[in-house]
């Protein structure tokens, strides 16, 4: 049975993929139900019935009341008999099946695929975002945004059907009944409802907007917490506990000083509720009672009455306090569209096809990028690497590196100009598959918290044990993986290697990212400062793997450690992001220019850096 309500909705179901959703906050949340659309009228349905069927039993009651005045207890049972026995069964069989139908649309259906719906749609969304969006924002936020939106989307969700439509339902039989019994009755409870509905909007009014800051400050808070956890090495090494502390205690003061501010609402609202509804009650019973005493309305009627302002009373709060908690769920929301609504703004053309690598030819026409601004990155660079070539990049920290790179994986949009492989744009063609065809090798080779394995494995989905043993092998890795144990007691090639994988030495890390793109075996080759963090005697003995790597392949090798790259085809000397110098190294030495003055320079084999900054 259970199965059954949690499979009515898919909430993996493939959906039309939006570059830009929805930013306004009711149209996105539209856009989010689209699969729950049967599934709420049928639970917002039950719940009119619920409340219904509540509604009804008071009546009854008050009906139960007069009967009972209406003769002795065997007479009344004799006549009424049959009709008590019904409404017993009723109260014992039908009822139970229609609470227990509201619960499980409830909490069995709509709660668990709503949230998983967000969570799964929003990041999906996220993963689609250009690296340089990640760049400007704190991954921790991003996470806790992700995380603490779906939650909040399901919460609304769930007090919409169990709270707020049960209790409109609720109110209206609640008019019906009181209507029935004497018209005037109605009155104190329409006084009643007017100053309830202003309460209501007053909280309304206040508990979104203060819900969103709250939402704000604890997203700040985990966004700071976690920078300093995942760089903690820098925090230690620069002893810097205390002022790490006072970074986040900014954070965590500005969290409480806005949940305190939100917590203010709820105390006046509970405090003006307590009022409401002691005008309810006496005004309400105390009208029935006077009723009563002129002879115009039955006991039964008054005992219904005061049963439902009692109950009226018992639920506003929790109406009122799910309303609060709507309107506060929906900030959370609002807040997570901060991230989740962005659009992506870096897309795949519409008519954009997979990139066919044929030769390997690597063209840069006239390009320029500097991040928005007006300094760093490339200008005017214009750059062609024949098939299977084999060119080394060389230059001062910032000269534009890594900007070439980063826009040939097309992580940026170049600004102006443009970069082809084989012919083939690279904003034409789709990201996924240009990506695919560049085995890149990082200076920070980063890697999952997942075994080595899987951390080998991430080159090639479909490579078996074999192939990745292989390809450590080739990265003389093998040898130390063995020898790996985690916490957990794993060890080999099933060790976890820690966040970023922090439990390796920066050899062993690089080891095991050079693995991986040998195991990818991509027709372009990228290599940044890939050896940087080898000592010379394991460089030296993967030096024959590297070469082997780039057979029949081209490449572009970037390298202060101008050993590594003395025996490319060609070097290209890039200053202040314009190519300034480029032949081989016997020509670029003999020429007396910048790139011969880093070579003569280089202090165990890397570019003197501050040596030549200071001519």
């Amino acid at each position: 049975m259970f199965r059954y309500f949690e499979n009515l909705i898919d909430p993996y179901a493939p959906v039309p993929e939006a570059d830009a959703p929805p930013r306004a906050l009711w149209p996105f949340l539209q856009e989010y139900s689209r699969p729950f659309t049967k599934l709420f009228t049928l639970t917002a349905l039950i719940s009119v019935v619920v409340a219904a069927v509540e509604v009804g039993l008071i009546a009854y009651m008050g009906r139960v009341v007069d009967l009972m005045s209406q003769g002795s207890p065997s007479e009344v049972l004799s006549r009424y008999g049959t009709e008590l026995l019904l409404m017993a069964a009723f109260v014992l069989i039908l009822r139970p099946a229609i609470q227990a139908l509201d619960v499980l649309l409830l909490n069995n259906a709509l709660l668990p695929n709503y949230g998983t719906v967000f969570r799964w749609r929003a990041h999906k969304h996220v993963l689609r975002q250009s690296v340089g969006w990640f760049e400007n924002d704190f991954a921790g936020r991003i996470a806790n945004r992700i995380m603490q939106t779906p939650p909040a989307a399901g919460e609304a969700m769930f007090q919409v059907f169990d709270a707020i439509t049960f209790a409109l339902a609720y109110l209206l039989g609640a008019a019906i009944l009181l209507w029935g019994g004497d018209p005037r009755l109605l009155i104190p409870l329409a006084i009643w409802f007017a100053l309830y509905a202003g309460l209501v909007w007053w909280t309304i009014r206040n508990v979104g907007p203060a819900s969103k800051a709250a939402s704000d400050a604890r997203s700040m808070t985990t966004g700071r917490v976690v920078d300093a956890y995942t760089n903690i090495q820098s925090v230690k090494l620069f002893a810097h506990e205390g002022q790490e502390l006072d970074y986040a205690k900014d954070a965590i003061e500005h969290t409480r000083r806005t949940f305190a501010a939100e917590m203010r609402i709820f105390t006046i609202m509970d405090v003006a509720l307590v009022t409401l509804n002691g005008l309810l009650i006496v005004g309400v019973v105390g009208w029935g009672i006077l009723l009563w005493s002129q002879g115009t309305a039955s006991v039964g009627i008054v005992a219904a009455a005061a049963a439902l302002v009692l109950r009226l009373n018992a639920m506003t709060g929790w109406i009122m306090w799910a309303l609060s908690s709507f309107f506060r769920n929906l900030g959370i929301i609002a807040e997570g569209m901060e991230t989740i609504a962005q659009p992506i703004a870096l897309t795949d053309a519409t008519d954009a096809s997979d990139l066919t690598v044929t030769d390997g030819s690597i063209v840069f026409e006239d390009v320029s990028h500097h991040y928005g601004g007006t300094q760093g990155g490339v200008t005017g660079l214009s750059l062609a690497i024949a098939p299977g070539e084999k060119v080394g990049i060389v230059g001062r920290s910032g000269a534009g590196k890594s900007t070439l790179v980063k826009l040939l994986l097309r992580f940026y949009d170049a600004e102006h100009g443009r970069i082809a492989i084989d012919g083939q744009s690279v904003s034409s063609v789709t990201q996924a598959s240009l990506r695919r065809a560049i085995g890149m090798v990082q200076q920070d080779s980063s890697l999952m918290h997942r075994s080595i394995r899987d951390n080998i494995g991430y080159g090639l989905a479909s490579a078996t044990d074999a192939d990745v043993e292989a390809a450590a092998r080739r990265a003389h890795a093998h040898d130390f993986i063995l020898a790996l144990e985690d916490s957990e007691g794993r060890t080999g090639y099933d060790a976890h290697v820690g966040e970023r994988g922090v439990k390796l030495s920066g050899g062993q890390r690089q080891r095991i990212a050079l693995a991986r793109v040998i195991l990818k075996d991509a027709p372009i080759l990228v290599l940044d400062e890939a050896t940087s963090a080898l000592d010379s005697e394991v460089e030296a003995a993967i030096q024959d793997t590297l070469y082997g790597m780039m057979e029949g392949k081209s490449v572009i090798a970037i390298a202060h450690r101008l050993s590594t790259i003395a025996a490319m085809d060609r070097i290209v000397v890039i200053d202040e992001g314009r190519i300034v110098e480029q032949g081989s190294h016997d020509d670029l030495l003999a020429e007396g220019g910048l790139y011969a003055r880093f070579w003569a320079r280089q202090s165990g084999g890397f570019i003197d850096v501050a040596g030549e900054a200071a001519e």
